[in-house]
């Protein structure tokens, strides 16, 4: 398997070096229909799909529930989500207000196995010109290296909680720190 990949030439209007450029995107793939995961999971366990979507909902119910309540969930063989806010800081107490949030976030921390498998997978690019022409075609030959926040940008104490192995969230701007305020775990 490989991670699709477009890099297009397009007119870049904005920052330091605007003109022709090749801007890379994710090539959109066709979504899984959710019956087909059960069948392959069923395949592959032993368990009918019947059961296994039973077992996934009840599972969905729980981790909402848990979520919104602020704790960090485990996904078994995927990582650990969880919620989160994007909001300014403010010196003075009275200036705490909800407005003060900008976004809601989910948060996913991957696993060791999740992260090994992206590491390990390669990346094809597929270079196209304006009109998307196919103009070449490259496989990654890159580290595999694997942006992870741990021990990053985010505050250490009293803001966020990284768990294990950072998040998957691009670093926040500086004028607008993220503070990812679980309600407790």
């Amino acid at each position: 398997m490989a991670i699709k990949v477009i890099a297009q030439l397009r007119e870049v209007k904005l920052g330091k070096n605007p003109g022709k450029k090749f801007v890379m995107r994710p090539d959109l793939y066709v979504p899984i229909a959710e019956k087909k995961v059960f069948q392959e999971a069923a395949t592959h366990s032993g368990i009918s799909a019947g059961v296994i979507k039973a077992a996934w909902d009840a599972a969905g119910e729980v981790i909402r529930t848990w979520a919104t309540e602020g704790h960090s969930i485990p996904l078994p063989g995927l990582g650990t989500m969880r919620f989160g806010v994007r909001s300014k800081a403010v010196e003075k107490l009275e200036d705490v207000k909800a407005n003060l949030i900008s976004v809601r976030r989910i948060i996913f921390t991957p696993n060791v196995d999740v992260k090994d498998e992206l590491k390990n997978t390669s990346i094809q690019i597929t270079c196209l010109d304006e009109d998307g022409n196919v103009l070449k075609r490259v496989t990654s030959g890159d580290s595999g290296e694997i942006e992870d926040n741990e021990g990053g940008n985010e505050p250490q104490n009293g803001g966020s909680t990284s768990g294990n192995g950072g998040s998957n969230t691009p670093t926040p701007p500086a004028d607008e720190p993220d503070y990812d305020q679980p309600s407790g775990d």
